[in-house]
């Protein structure tokens, strides 16, 4: 009798090949499809219901969905920024620092091993309008006289987000940057100087540009990241007040949880994919840009 044998290589990434098929690529295609229909979690019948793009056509015209997608931008857009400015200064110092570096940089990473909720739960402690440590230490200071309201304000609670974000990443861009730094080339930087420019102009010309793939990296990186921003925001003040810090992924986990409305979450969902995809896209080509014009080709 015939018996097919299997390859050695296929035989030992057959378990790896099963539990990828049950973990990751079934509950997908599940969600896919579920974003075609109006399933329900109080009522499992409606999984079977085809409505075709009707989801994605309500998510297309629903003003809350384009709000949430609104907040995502401009704390991706302050987030990235304020992150990539204040590692890039942490960077250029650590990187001038000859005794302790190492413990320096180890230190640097300290706020990224927090998991974003213990990192949610301590800054809503810190920003508490009663107890909070910041309005105890504006008052201690005569800075004010009332509690101000960090995480009832709209405008307030979202400040208190970002700077929550950007403490816990900023040692990305600091790492990714300092190792830039460790690997720029000495020659150009020794030919600025005899050429007579200022420590000013040989960073903007010289170390700057070599730098640039190295910020387009982490940029892409926390793109993905923020652009997913859900535990912070779900603790610190669970997209309130009146919605004014709903995000894409609390807006999509309100409605897919409390709501039960998980077809129309999961449309929503896959439209925040597919843009987070369109911000990677966008840093990849910045990086190879980056890469063409310090003449080293092609990734």
């Amino acid at each position: 009798m015939f018996r097919a044998k299997l390859p050695p290589w296929l035989v030992l990434l057959l378990p790896a090949f099963i539990i990828i098929l049950a973990v990751v690529a079934i509950p997908l295609i599940l969600s896919l499809y579920s974003s075609f229909t109006p399933y329900h979690l109080t009522r499992p019948d409606t999984l079977w219901k085809w409505t075709g793009s009707f989801n994605y056509i309500k998510a297309a015209s629903d003003a809350n969905f384009w709000k949430a997608f609104g907040r995502t931008v401009l704390l991706l857009t302050i987030a990235l920024n304020t992150e990539m400015l204040l590692g890039l200064g942490l960077a250029l110092m650590v990187s001038k620092v000859t005794r302790g570096q190492r413990a320096l940089r180890t230190a640097m990473m300290f706020p990224m091993m927090f998991s974003p909720i213990l990192v949610g739960f301590q800054f809503k402690f810190i920003f508490n309008d009663n107890v909070g440590l910041v309005n105890n230490a504006l008052q201690s200071l005569g800075l004010t006289d009332v509690a101000i309201p960090w995480l009832v304000d709209g405008n307030l609670a979202m400040f208190a987000i970002i700077f929550a974000e950007v403490w816990t990443s900023t040692s990305v861009f600091a790492i990714l940057i300092l190792a830039g730094l460790f690997a720029i080339p000495q020659d150009p930087l020794e030919a600025a100087k005899v050429d007579g420019c200022t420590p000013w102009q040989s960073f903007r010309f010289v170390t700057l540009p070599f730098l640039m793939p190295f910020i387009y990296i982490a940029m892409a990186i926390r793109s993905l990241d923020v652009a997913r921003a859900y535990d912070i925001v779900q603790v610190m003040t669970n997209g309130g007040p009146a919605r004014r810090t709903e995000l894409l992924w609390t807006l999509i986990g309100r409605t897919g949880y409390v709501d039960a409305r998980m077809g129309y979450a999961n449309a929503m969902g896959y439209i925040a994919i597919l843009m987070s995809i369109g911000f990677t896209i966008y840093f990849f080509l910045k990086l190879q840009t980056a890469r063409r014009e310090l003449g080293m080709g092609e990734m």
